[in-house]
């Protein structure tokens, strides 16, 4: 199996091998992929992380050598943070991983901070997702987007949750398959994850409980609004924006 890094900040996953086609998901500089498929222009990968498939361009990413280490030392939870790529900065979203320096033939990665969460401090708790999750408070919602750069409502939770350690998939409707159900929402704890369907019963949204009368999400960008056992109530307009389906506990 050949495996590829990611070699910039954020590295697009596309739906197709085009640039015209949307992005899905991306990479964070240093994440992996399985390579499964090349063109002369664009990669199909399988990104390690989460097992999500797409098309990145060939030249955002790097092949690893077999004899590469990884040794990831933690991931990024302070802004600004930068690491260097064959001594060129490049600035890191919230939630990059953060590895020993490593060298790889023809890319040498190097983190000259200790602006990351080690991984021996990653615990789950109600206190914790709070943090992590403010921490993305007003970021731009992007469709797609899993970084402090742009971000969609399950790369928001996803995000949330790999800082504490839980590995979530991708998208919501596969998010909601994890976890533990909350019965009521007056039951709910900061960190317990509530789900939103449409007309037809199909999961189209999801956030992060703060408590059982507000929540977290991406929608526009990353706010937060008021809820009740029907579902969220935009706070600037007053008006009903989700219906809640069910509520998960993942800790």
């Amino acid at each position: 199996m050949q495996k590829v890094m990611s070699i910039t900040s954020i590295c697009p996953l596309l739906k197709e091998p085009s640039y015209q086609h949307e992005m899905i998901s991306q990479l964070l500089f240093g994440e992996q992929a399985e390579l499964l498929e090349e063109t002369e222009t664009f990669a199909r990968i399988k990104c390690l992380n989460d097992n999500y498939e797409g098309w990145c361009l060939n030249n955002q990413l790097a092949k690893i050598n077999p004899a590469s280490v990884f040794t990831l030392k933690g991931f990024i939870n302070k802004p600004s943070a930068v690491a260097f790529l064959n001594n060129s900065p490049v600035q890191l979203p919230l939630a990059t991983p953060v590895y020993e320096n490593i060298d790889n033939g023809h890319y040498k990665l190097h983190y000259p901070h200790n602006n990351f969460l080690p991984v021996e401090g990653i615990a789950a708790n109600s206190v914790t997702a709070l943090e992590i999750a403010m921490s993305f408070l007003n970021t731009a919602y992007i469709w797609g987007g899993k970084s402090s750069y742009g971000i969609d409502c399950s790369g928001l939770t996803q995000q949330i949750m790999k800082l504490m350690g839980i590995i979530l998939p991708r998208d919501a409707y596969q998010q909601v398959t994890k976890g533990e159900a909350v019965d009521f929402l007056q039951a709910a704890h900061c960190g317990d994850l509530a789900f939103f369907d449409n007309e037809a019963g199909e999961i189209i949204h999801v956030g992060m409980l703060l408590d059982n009368n507000t929540i977290i999400h991406a929608s526009g960008y990353v706010k937060i609004d008021a809820i009740d056992n029907f579902g969220i109530t935009n706070s600037i307009t007053g008006k009903r924006s989700h219906r809640l389906r069910i509520i998960k506990r993942f800790f």
